[in-house]
This record gives C-alpha cells, sequence and structure tokens, in this order.
C-alpha cells in the first residue's frame, strides 16, 4: 500500500458553518458564471471554471493559489479557478455541490459515505491513505483515561456521521466495547475545542486540523491514534458529477497537479505552512507548527483509486451499516471514477 496523507490544501480553515459560507457563495460573480449564469460554464471566452473552496493559510492549493501554478497548470487545458467560500467538513460541500453551487471539494471517505446515503451528485476521483498519526482521540494531558476501555461511562466528543464518530466507533469495537457504553456527544468541530478543554466532555475522536492545535498547546494527546485504531478513513476528492462529465479533462489536470504537488509537501512540509502569512489565527507557529511538519512527512501523496482502495472503501461501509450509522450498506463503488481513464 503506498503511503499517503490527507490533503491539506482543501481541510486547512475547517468551518461547519462552511454550509452558510459555500452555498452564499453561488452569489459571487465568478460563481455565477460557473453556475450557468452571466455567460455559462464556459465564460465568455470558452474558458472553463471550476468552483473550489478556498484553501485558507496551507497546503497544497494555497500554495498553488499564491505562486500562481495551478492557474498555469489549469490554463493548460483551457480552464481556470473560482475560489468559493471557504474549505471544511465534507456534508457542506456536498450539498453545494449537490445544488450545482461548488465542483470540487475534499473530504473523509467516512463522511462520504453519510453524503451518499442521501441522493448524492458527486463522485470520488483520488484517495490518499488513513491518516497514520493526525488523526485518533484526544484526551487532556494529566487525564486518567490510559486506554480505550477507560472511556466506558465517559463522554467523547464526536462529528455526527463524519471522522470523529467512526474513529470513536472503530476504537470501540477493536476493544471489544458496545458502543452504547460510551456517551457519544455530537458537536460540530469548529466548536468542540472550548468544550474539550473546559473539561465537559472527557475525551474527543478528531483529525488532524483540530488536534494539531490541541497537541501543539502541550494541553492533549492521542490515546490512540490511526494507526492503533486501525483506521480506514481515507480523505477524498470529489468532483460534482456533471462537471465530470463534461470536463473530464480539467478534473484530470487537477488530480496531476494535485499528485505531484503533494508529493513535494510531503518532502518539505514546512514550505506549505503559512503560505499569505505567519500571523493570525490561520498561521500554524510554535510546537504546532512542529506538530504539523511531524504529521505531514509521515503521510504520503494524492493517487488514483486503486482496486485495493475499494475494499477497503467497502469496508468502512460496512461497518458503517452495522453500527447503524447509515440506515443501509451504501454502495460506494457506485460513486468512483477512474481518473487515470478519464479523457
Amino acid at each position: 500500500m503506498r503511503p499517503l496523507t490527507p490533503l491539506a490544501a482543501l481541510a486547512a480553515l475547517a468551518a461547519l458553518a462552511a454550509l452558510a459560507t459555500v452555498t452564499a457563495c453561488g452569489g459571487s460573480p465568478a460563481a455565477d458564471t460557473a453556475a450557468g449564469k452571466g455567460d455559462g460554464p464556459k465564460g465568455a471566452k470558452g474558458t472553463v471554471t471550476v468552483r473550489i473552496p478556498d484553501p485558507g493559510n496551507s497546503g497544497v492549493l494555497a500554495l498553488g493559489k499564491k505562486d500562481g501554478s495551478l492557474d498555469e497548470a489549469l490554463a493548460a487545458v483551457g480552464a481556470k479557478v473560482a475560489w468559493t467560500g471557504s474549505a471544511g467538513p465534507f456534508a457542506p460541500a456536498a450539498q453545494a455541490m449537490n445544488a450545482d453551487q461548488l465542483d470540487i471539494a475534499t473530504g473523509s471517505i467516512t463522511s462520504g459515505i453519510t453524503s451518499l446515503s442521501q441522493s448524492p451528485g458527486f463522485a470520488f476521483f483520488t484517495a490518499t491513505d488513513p491518516d497514520p498519526v493526525g488523526e485518533g482521540i484526544l484526551v487532556r494531558e494529566g487525564s486518567d483515561i490510559a486506554s480505550v476501555k477507560d472511556l466506558v461511562g465517559r463522554k467523547v466528543a464526536v462529528n455526527k456521521g463524519g471522522t470523529g464518530e467512526y474513529l470513536l466507533l472503530k476504537a470501540l469495537a477493536g476493544a471489544g466495547i458496545p458502543a452504547d457504553k460510551v456517551e457519544r456527544v455530537y458537536l460540530r468541530p469548529d466548536q468542540t475545542a472550548a468544550v474539550f478543554n473546559a473539561g465537559q466532555v472527557d475525551a474527543w475522536a478528531v483529525w488532524s486540523t483540530y488536534a494539531v492545535a490541541e497537541i501543539g498547546s502541550g494541553k492533549a494527546r492521542f490515546l490512540a491514534d490511526g494507526t492503533a485504531i486501525g483506521s480506514d478513513n481515507y480523505s477524498l476528492n470529489a468532483v460534482r458529477s456533471k462537471f465530470a462529465e463534461e470536463h473530464p479533462e480539467v478534473v484530470k489536470a487537477l488530480y496531476a497537479y494535485l499528485h505531484e504537488n503533494s508529493a513535494k509537501e510531503k518532502k518539505d512540509p514546512a514550505a506549505y505552512l503559512n503560505v499569505f502569512t505567519d500571523a493570525g489565527p490561520t498561521a500554524v507557529n510554535g510546537k504546532a507548527k512542529e506538530v504539523q511538519i511531524a504529521f505531514t512527512a509521515k503521510a504520503g501523496t494524492v493517487d488514483p483509486i486503486g482496486p485495493e482502495d475499494v475494499k477497503r472503501f467497502e469496508t468502512v461501509a460496512r461497518f458503517y451499516a452495522d453500527q447503524k450509522v447509515t440506515p443501509n450498506k451504501v454502495d460506494i463503488a457506485a460513486h468512483l471514477l477512474d481518473v487515470e481513464k478519464l479523457s
């Protein structure tokens, strides 16, 4: 199995209030053009506009936005980017794609499955292996929780149907603990830190976007990380189905850009942090920066979806159905694209 990492580019500024942000951006001039208003999807000069959530201050797309390399790569296939809203959890982004307000988004296989259990208008075209060290179950430093078994009778914050709920349920299953022995507290990820640090929950199942700050502050540690949990929580890139059908060359070019530059990011993680500013709430500094660099260096690249990946996707879909997170097993294979065969 190739070593891969979640694509930091589209997850740097997570905000679950993003549904309002992402959908609101449908009223912007760039979004109107891409959505078929104004001059239509190809614009006045036949240029295809691809709507992507703004990457914020870190990652492959942030650097590509700043140095113009992404514009150059897409111009080669007659396309340009309209930065739309801000990157965040996949569920609101999936709704935006379904509503023809967004063309590309990144999310976990777990949140992808819950979104596919509804009426999807998107498909996945890349896979990034589960994060071995950047996701897991956080506990506060000094906590008496020393193992997953110690979570029995405790409260654990999770995002419903997404990475957090999956990581907790997977960890409990691995330890032979019935899910109902631990209280799941459903919270928005961007609102959980204050609750966690105030001691209102005993643990927090979360991914690197939020874990970096907590671990970097010295106030928290992983009780179990992705490797210990045995996570199959891939990061995936999704494309609006109609866009992929009409502009496969653009999807393929975007994949090639992400693949090449995520390999560069792995080799030099620091170059992809604090792209636009090294101050303020979007900057990563001090110990948190060291933590982020270490996480990224142990991760990998964006790749096509292979047969071995699909098997693991199916395992997650079956697990979610067994755990009653989804009413039935989602047929995820029906919503996958072979990016190397697009033409």
